[in-house]
Protein backbone atom coordinates (compact mmCIF):
# COMPACT_ATOMS: atom_id res chain seq x y z
CA UNK A 1 0.00 0.00 0.00
CA UNK A 2 2.35 2.50 0.86
CA UNK A 3 4.73 1.83 -1.76
CA UNK A 4 2.34 2.97 -4.05
CA UNK A 5 1.33 6.09 -1.93
CA UNK A 6 5.49 7.46 -2.14
CA UNK A 7 5.49 6.02 -6.04
CA UNK A 8 7.28 8.72 -7.63
CA UNK A 9 5.37 8.98 -10.55
CA UNK A 10 2.11 7.82 -9.83
CA UNK A 11 1.85 8.21 -5.75
CA UNK A 12 -0.06 10.50 -3.55
CA UNK A 13 3.52 12.61 -2.37
CA UNK A 14 2.79 16.03 -1.24
CA UNK A 15 5.52 18.66 -0.37
CA UNK A 16 5.30 17.61 3.21
CA UNK A 17 6.89 14.14 4.63
CA UNK A 18 4.87 11.29 4.77
CA UNK A 19 3.89 10.45 8.60
CA UNK A 20 1.77 8.19 10.40
CA UNK A 21 0.03 9.28 13.64
CA UNK A 22 -1.57 6.19 16.28
CA UNK A 23 -4.73 8.17 17.75
CA UNK A 24 -5.22 6.87 21.26
CA UNK A 25 -7.77 6.64 23.67
CA UNK A 26 -6.36 5.49 26.73
CA UNK A 27 -8.71 4.82 29.86
CA UNK A 28 -6.53 6.25 32.26
CA UNK A 29 -5.34 9.40 30.40
CA UNK A 30 -8.07 12.46 30.83
CA UNK A 31 -7.94 13.35 27.28
CA UNK A 32 -7.16 11.37 23.41
CA UNK A 33 -3.68 11.32 22.94
CA UNK A 34 -1.30 10.78 19.67
CA UNK A 35 1.53 9.04 18.85
CA UNK A 36 4.14 9.78 16.06
CA UNK A 37 5.59 8.44 14.20
CA UNK A 38 5.33 4.72 14.75
CA UNK A 39 4.81 3.24 11.47
CA UNK A 40 6.44 4.95 8.58
CA UNK A 41 9.73 6.86 9.73
CA UNK A 42 12.47 4.29 11.06
CA UNK A 43 14.85 6.81 12.20
CA UNK A 44 13.35 10.53 11.38
CA UNK A 45 15.88 13.66 10.65
CA UNK A 46 15.18 16.91 12.52
CA UNK A 47 13.49 18.03 9.33
CA UNK A 48 11.92 15.06 8.71
CA UNK A 49 10.33 15.57 12.76
CA UNK A 50 9.49 18.42 11.42
CA UNK A 51 6.96 18.03 9.29
CA UNK A 52 5.64 14.63 11.57
CA UNK A 53 4.81 17.37 14.40
CA UNK A 54 3.24 19.33 11.69
CA UNK A 55 0.99 16.56 10.32
CA UNK A 56 -0.18 15.72 13.42
CA UNK A 57 -1.10 19.16 14.34
CA UNK A 58 -2.95 19.91 11.26
CA UNK A 59 -4.52 16.23 12.04
CA UNK A 60 -5.60 17.45 15.51
CA UNK A 61 -6.98 20.56 14.79
CA UNK A 62 -9.20 18.98 12.52
CA UNK A 63 -10.57 16.44 15.58
CA UNK A 64 -11.19 19.57 17.17
CA UNK A 65 -8.30 20.65 19.50
CA UNK A 66 -7.58 24.33 18.48
CA UNK A 67 -4.31 24.33 20.49
CA UNK A 68 -2.76 20.90 21.35
CA UNK A 69 0.66 20.56 23.36
CA UNK A 70 2.90 18.52 22.33
CA UNK A 71 5.49 16.62 24.07
CA UNK A 72 8.94 15.76 22.46
CA UNK A 73 9.64 12.44 24.22
CA UNK A 74 13.41 11.22 25.55
CA UNK A 75 14.92 9.35 28.07
CA UNK A 76 15.94 12.89 30.24
CA UNK A 77 14.09 16.59 30.10
CA UNK A 78 17.69 18.17 29.52
CA UNK A 79 19.50 18.46 26.63
CA UNK A 80 23.10 16.25 25.99
CA UNK A 81 24.67 15.29 22.82
CA UNK A 82 24.80 12.53 24.12
CA UNK A 83 21.10 11.82 23.86
CA UNK A 84 19.98 12.94 19.51
CA UNK A 85 16.94 13.41 20.46
CA UNK A 86 17.02 15.77 23.16
CA UNK A 87 19.01 18.04 20.92
CA UNK A 88 16.17 17.40 18.31
CA UNK A 89 13.86 18.22 20.97
CA UNK A 90 15.74 21.57 21.36
CA UNK A 91 15.59 22.63 18.10
CA UNK A 92 12.12 21.67 17.59
CA UNK A 93 10.88 23.72 20.42
CA UNK A 94 13.14 26.87 19.29
CA UNK A 95 11.29 26.25 15.65
CA UNK A 96 8.32 26.99 16.96
CA UNK A 97 9.23 29.45 18.55
CA UNK A 98 10.62 31.15 15.47
CA UNK A 99 6.90 30.03 14.06
CA UNK A 100 8.44 27.65 11.56
CA UNK A 101 5.76 25.23 13.36
CA UNK A 102 2.39 26.47 14.06
CA UNK A 103 -0.49 26.18 15.67
CA UNK A 104 0.24 24.38 19.21
CA UNK A 105 2.79 24.17 22.41
CA UNK A 106 5.71 22.30 22.36
CA UNK A 107 7.90 21.34 24.58
CA UNK A 108 10.81 19.19 24.66
CA UNK A 109 12.60 16.61 25.76
CA UNK A 110 10.41 15.49 28.22
CA UNK A 111 10.30 11.74 29.65
CA UNK A 112 7.36 9.40 29.13
CA UNK A 113 6.26 9.96 32.81
CA UNK A 114 6.63 14.05 33.13
CA UNK A 115 4.69 14.34 29.65
CA UNK A 116 1.63 12.30 31.00
CA UNK A 117 1.84 13.07 35.14
CA UNK A 118 2.01 16.59 36.59
CA UNK A 119 2.81 14.95 39.73
CA UNK A 120 5.94 13.80 37.76
CA UNK A 121 7.00 16.61 36.32
CA UNK A 122 6.73 18.50 39.81
CA UNK A 123 8.92 16.25 41.64
CA UNK A 124 11.48 16.70 38.99
CA UNK A 125 11.12 20.13 39.14
CA UNK A 126 10.08 21.04 36.11
CA UNK A 127 7.97 23.44 34.55
CA UNK A 128 5.94 23.20 31.26
CA UNK A 129 3.06 24.35 29.61
CA UNK A 130 3.15 20.48 28.24
CA UNK A 131 3.79 18.52 31.26
CA UNK A 132 0.93 15.96 32.21
CA UNK A 133 -1.41 17.86 29.49
CA UNK A 134 0.30 16.51 26.53
CA UNK A 135 -2.11 15.93 23.86
CA UNK A 136 0.86 14.72 20.81
CA UNK A 137 3.78 12.48 22.16
CA UNK A 138 6.34 13.05 19.37
CA UNK A 139 8.84 9.83 19.63
CA UNK A 140 12.58 9.48 18.83
CA UNK A 141 12.12 6.74 16.42
CA UNK A 142 10.02 4.17 14.75
CA UNK A 143 11.09 1.18 17.18
CA UNK A 144 9.75 3.56 20.62
CA UNK A 145 6.64 4.81 18.87
CA UNK A 146 5.91 1.21 17.53
CA UNK A 147 6.68 -0.37 21.26
CA UNK A 148 4.72 2.90 23.40
CA UNK A 149 1.24 2.80 20.86
CA UNK A 150 1.26 -1.26 21.47
CA UNK A 151 2.09 -1.30 25.30
CA UNK A 152 -0.69 1.02 25.49
CA UNK A 153 -3.22 -1.10 23.69
CA UNK A 154 -2.09 -4.24 25.26
CA UNK A 155 -1.46 -3.49 28.53
CA UNK A 156 -3.75 -0.47 29.58
CA UNK A 157 -6.51 -1.18 27.27
CA UNK A 158 -6.15 1.49 25.27
CA UNK A 159 -8.26 1.67 21.49
CA UNK A 160 -6.28 2.95 18.84
CA UNK A 161 -6.71 4.40 15.47
CA UNK A 162 -3.87 4.46 12.76
CA UNK A 163 -3.75 7.20 9.74
CA UNK A 164 -1.02 8.30 7.30
CA UNK A 165 -0.92 12.06 6.89
CA UNK A 166 1.25 14.55 4.23
CA UNK A 167 -0.42 12.50 1.34
CA UNK A 168 -2.77 14.53 -1.17
CA UNK A 169 -5.17 12.47 1.03
CA UNK A 170 -5.88 10.64 4.64
CA UNK A 171 -4.82 6.88 4.29
CA UNK A 172 -5.75 4.07 6.57
CA UNK A 173 -3.28 1.93 8.60
CA UNK A 174 -3.48 -0.06 10.85
CA UNK A 175 -2.02 -3.02 12.90
CA UNK A 176 -2.29 -5.98 11.15
CA UNK A 177 -3.54 -7.62 14.36
CA UNK A 178 -5.92 -4.54 15.33
CA UNK A 179 -9.71 -5.79 15.84
CA UNK A 180 -12.62 -4.62 13.99
CA UNK A 181 -13.48 -1.38 16.08
CA UNK A 182 -9.80 -0.09 15.26
CA UNK A 183 -10.18 -0.15 11.66
CA UNK A 184 -13.23 1.75 11.64
CA UNK A 185 -12.13 4.35 14.38
CA UNK A 186 -9.45 4.77 11.90
CA UNK A 187 -12.24 5.19 8.75
CA UNK A 188 -13.79 8.16 10.87
CA UNK A 189 -10.52 9.18 11.45
CA UNK A 190 -9.53 9.90 8.08
CA UNK A 191 -13.54 11.03 6.92
CA UNK A 192 -13.38 13.79 9.99
CA UNK A 193 -9.55 14.82 8.32
CA UNK A 194 -10.90 14.90 4.69
CA UNK A 195 -14.22 16.94 5.59
CA UNK A 196 -11.90 19.61 7.40
CA UNK A 197 -9.71 19.95 4.51
CA UNK A 198 -12.27 20.38 2.11
CA UNK A 199 -13.83 22.86 4.36
CA UNK A 200 -10.63 24.72 4.45
CA UNK A 201 -10.29 25.14 0.90
CA UNK A 202 -10.87 28.52 -0.20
Amino acid sequence: LMRAVVDGVRGLRTARRISHVFAVDAPDYPRPLFVTDAAINIYPTLADKHDIIQNAIDLVHALSIPEPRVAILSAVETVTEKIRSTLDAAALCKMAERRQITGAILDGPLAFDSAVSEGAAKTKGIDSPVAGRADIFVVPDLEAGNMLAKELEYLAEAQVAGIVLGARVPIILTSRADATLARLASCAIALLLARHKVAAMP
